[in-house]
């Protein structure tokens, strides 16, 4: 596993494995016990995936020490406000059950960042997390962020794969020291991936599948990863991406697939908005 160094020292494994929709605990025993065992270090879940309680009691399992794994939560989005989010970040302490968090991020761009963020500015001082972000944020919301908040986000964790490359929200990123990390780095195997004659060209060339090529173009770029799979093999596989790399005239090849375009959604859809405000709490 190689790592990431984020703006306050911590660093933060390049490829997580994301927790969405395990919810049963024997599945979520099973999942997370073999993705240790695969070498993934970093664990990412949410308060909105309603399993912090589940993935809490999987890592008390876990053969390696506490302090050789990485745990992500993210806030929920009716709690982004100073006092709910207090309230909000102890709670994701003890269903997690641990004494620290190593990275806590807003989950969505909506209701009071501003005050959720200086919550998690808090508990980031009192030691009980490691590093904090936020989730989702466009460019110019992050400018914003980071322009009028006391200590620069570590991490922004936003949608990045082939076909939504994100190229301007990364520099900006870069510029401001903010980690770009990508959910769902693999863009739901959607086929202008996995069936591009190019891609498949380099996954013969490098005797690795279509997925590893997709993820090794992020990683090369320094994005950090957060993805999911229940199957040991794909497992393995998805994190085998250091073994390797793309030419320069690749990298430039595979930018040609780029849409600019989210594949799933929108934070700027008032429909979506609306959709995320009206979530039930799952926990």
């Amino acid at each position: 596993m190689e790592y990431v160094k984020l703006n306050n020292g911590v660093m933060l494994p390049q490829v997580g494995f994301g927790t969405i929709g395990l919810t049963d605990q024997k599945e979520v025993d099973e999942v997370i016990l073999n993705a240790i065992d695969a070498g993934y270090r970093l664990f990412d879940t949410a308060q909105g995936y309603g399993n912090e309680t589940q993935v809490g009691n999987a890592i008390k399992k876990s053969p390696i020490s506490r302090e050789e794994l990485f745990i992500t939560t993210k806030l929920w989005l009716a709690d982004a406000t100073y006092e709910k989010a207090k309230l909000s970040i102890q709670g994701s302490l003890d269903r997690l059950q641990l004494d620290y968090i190593d990275l806590f991020l807003i989950h969505h761009p909506f209701n009071d960042i501003y005050g959720a963020y200086r919550a998690l500015i808090e508990f980031y001082k009192a030691g009980k997390i490691r590093a904090i972000g936020v989730s989702n944020l466009y460019p110019d919301r992050l400018i914003d962020f980071v322009k009028f908040n006391e200590i620069t986000p570590q991490v922004n964790q936003v949608e990045i794969h082939l076909l939504h490359q994100q190229d301007e929200a990364i520099e900006i990123m870069n510029k401001y020291h903010v980690q770009a990390q990508a959910w769902m780095p693999l863009a739901r195997a959607h086929k202008d991936i996995f069936e591009n004659e190019y891609v498949l060209g380099l996954a013969e060339k490098y005797h690795k599948t279509v997925g590893q090529i997709a993820l090794r173009f992020l990683v090369q770029k320094g994005v950090a990863l957060a993805m999911k799979t229940i199957k040991k093999e794909r497992m393995k596989e998805n994190i085998d991406v250091f073994n390797f790399k793309l030419t320069e005239e690749e990298m430039n090849e595979l930018k040609k697939l780029d849409t600019k375009n989210s594949i799933v959604l929108s934070h700027k859809d008032p429909k979506q908005v609306e959709r995320f405000a009206s979530w039930e709490r799952k926990y």
